[in-house]
């Protein structure tokens, strides 16, 4: 009887020493495998910061282009998305390089909502207002900027306000961009938009002028040789219609009158404004120039 409870015992403990090598070998296996994913997950982050590496270095050269495929690339194996919002902010940043304008609103759309926190949000945002400006949709950065303003306080609520301010002089609304620019302290850019104002011609001087007399209002906007021209024909066509109705002859004078004199003097009106908007275009473009190559704040 003791010898089969002594049997019987061993090969209970054998059983049990096999179960403890199968359970110690399956911890092994599940050791091994969670060992051999944090290598792979090692690898493949160093892998995703050598390609962020070299897409940097080619942003940083301003080869946009070449560096937005590696941005792509970047983004593409990131199965985890840690670099979805530094991905896109970069493609973003890359058209606007490359004046894609409307891919870069794209991309800077796509990186407000991979925003890992309110910096983030806040830069891409100011990014968007910013290529909205440069591209001229000027209407649609403004409501941008008004949108900000009612979240945003403080020193972000300036720099809204120092955008809206550009948006303003690209709208060509230099009396409201004056006014931001004084309300914030930016005096550099209030001279900018008081020099405009002061050299600008008014398009309804220029009318106004040129209804009183013809011509008057081309003199004003610096055309004098066009003015002369204008003042002779209106003067000598307006000279035969009334002579021709001294003269009573009706018919001559409703003809002359209303196929040259009045035709001059609408000419002449025309021309006026459009002599003063091609001025003031030229004023603007010199404005324009000076912030891009020689003003030395924050810009486009």
């Amino acid at each position: 009887m003791c010898m089969m409870s002594a049997r019987y015992l061993i090969i209970k403990i054998s059983f049990l020493n096999k179960g403890f090598r199968a359970t110690g070998l399956i911890i092994a296996l599940y050791l091994f495998a969670f060992s051999q994913l944090q290598f792979n997950g090692l690898l493949a982050q160093e892998y995703l910061k050598r390609q962020k590496k070299f897409a940097d270095s080619l942003f940083s050269k301003k080869d946009y282009f070449r560096a937005i495929t590696e941005y792509k690339r970047l983004k593409f194996f990131d199965s985890n998305g840690s670099f979805n919002f530094v991905s896109d902010f970069k493609i973003a940043l890359s058209y606007k390089g490359g004046a894609k304008f409307k891919e870069a609103a794209n991309y800077f759309n796509l990186a407000l909502a991979e925003a890992n926190n309110d910096s983030e949000e806040f830069t891409a945002n100011i990014e968007l207002v910013k290529t909205l400006i440069i591209a001229r949709r000027t209407t649609r950065a403004l409501a941008k900027i008004n949108s900000l303003k009612k979240i945003y306080y403080g020193n972000k609520r300036k720099e809204l306000q120092y955008w809206q301010g550009w948006a303003f002089m690209f709208a060509e609304k230099w009396v409201k961009a004056d006014s931001v620019f004084r309300i914030i302290g930016e005096t550099k850019l209030d001279s900018v938009c008081k020099n405009v104002l002061n050299e600008r011609y008014s398009l309804t001087v220029a009318k106004i002028f040129s209804y009183l007399m013809p011509g008057a209002g081309q003199l004003y906007a610096g055309h004098p040789w066009s003015g002369l021209m204008s003042f002779a024909w209106n003067a000598l066509w307006g000279y035969l219609t009334l002579k021709a109705f001294f003269a009573e002859r009706y018919f001559d004078g409703i003809v002359i009158g209303n196929l040259l004199w009045f035709r001059f003097y609408r000419g002449n009106l025309q021309n006026a404004e459009r002599f003063a908007r091609r001025e003031n275009k030229k004023i603007y473009n010199n404005a324009y120039d000076y912030l891009q190559f020689k003003f030395k704040g924050k810009k486009l």
